[in-house]
């Protein structure tokens, strides 16, 4: 398990983190989100040990970031931002070399950093140097390097920066594979990567977490949850747009085009069977329908732009 307690950070004046506790355990994938300077990045490196806290302890596995450095970080896999390495060698060397700082050798040195580059489909760039890589391959080399010894934790920022689709996909894929057995935090703007690998996303803004719950349960909190979209062919589309609008728990009717409304109710009430009755009784044509989970970049604005911190502080 991973676990802080009043984890914080201060920069003379500036709090970068203020007192974050939470813990993660085997099998979560916990995506961290935040607007930029939010102390997303600040906070895992304290928890991986590039960073000391001000304040408040950091354990992993059982270990104290702080009192047992060594073993905290024996059982860590870190992808930093940027994915940092040394550009003058090749993935090859890069590799060779993590491999010895992490105390592997011989076979088991030679198998793990086969199945790392098989993994991450590095054998392409095996021997270029690393300064002629492109960022999304320099992306993978840190990724390489951060499962190489296959850790218990991995705490990988920003994964997917700079991969192309087809990338992306390979990694959150890779990600979802090594979950079962193991703890990930994943810091991440893209909140499409929230769907595709976490389980559970905390978001924090100016170093205070304002929502820890999983993505339907955020999502849950969307105006738009539990819309019904639609789109209908050959009757008066003001006519319709009206009659939906009176329907009991709608709260307004959007004009989605290309022939499309939105019926979006009161609270996320479900009001699916109501729209359906409506066009039964009406006799619509009804081309196409849909129930919308809602919005996570909608809940992600309103939580970070309109939550008053100085409640959260207190």
């Amino acid at each position: 398990m991973i676990e802080t307690e009043r984890l914080t950070k201060r920069y003379g004046g500036l709090v970068a983190v203020d007192q974050l506790s939470f813990s993660v355990g085997k099998g979560e994938v916990l995506g961290f989100l935040g607007p930029n300077g939010a102390g997303k990045s600040t906070t895992m490196k304290m928890i991986a040990g590039f960073l000391t806290p001000t304040e408040g302890r950091a354990t992993v596995c059982g270990f104290d970031v702080e009192q047992d450095p060594v073993k905290a970080k024996a059982e860590i896999g870190y992808l930093p931002e940027g994915a940092p390495s040394y550009g003058e060698m090749t993935p090859a060397s890069f590799l060779d070399f993590i491999a010895r700082v992490r105390g592997l050798s011989g076979s088991e040195k030679k198998r793990r950093t086969a199945e790392a580059v098989e993994r991450l489909n590095l054998s392409t760039v095996i021997t270029q140097p690393i300064d002629t890589l492109s960022k999304g391959y320099k992306r993978r080399v840190g990724l390489a390097q951060a499962i190489l010894h296959d850790p218990h934790v991995l705490i990988l920022d920003e994964p997917t920066d700079g991969l192309d689709p087809n990338q992306k996909h390979e990694v959150r894929s890779l990600i979802r594979e090594m979950a079962a057995d193991k703890i990930i935090i994943i810091s991440t703007h893209i909140l499409e990567e929230v769907h595709a690998v976490c389980g559970r996303a905390i978001i924090i803004a100016q170093g205070r977490i304002l929502a820890d719950d999983t993505p339907a349960a955020l999502e849950a909190r969307s105006s738009r949850h539990n819309a019904v979209s639609l789109k209908l062919s050959g009757i008066p589309f003001a006519d319709a747009q009206n009659r939906l609008a009176g329907l009991d728990h709608v709260r307004t009717v959007e004009d989605i085009g290309d022939g499309g409304l939105r019926v979006v109710p009161r609270k996320g009430i479900f009001i699916l069977p109501a729209v359906g009755r409506l066009a039964m009784e009406q006799g619509w044509h009804v081309d196409e329908l849909q129930v919308e989970s809602g919005r996570l970049d909608e809940v992600f604005r309103e939580i970070t732009t309109q939550t008053d911190l100085s409640e959260v502080r207190s």
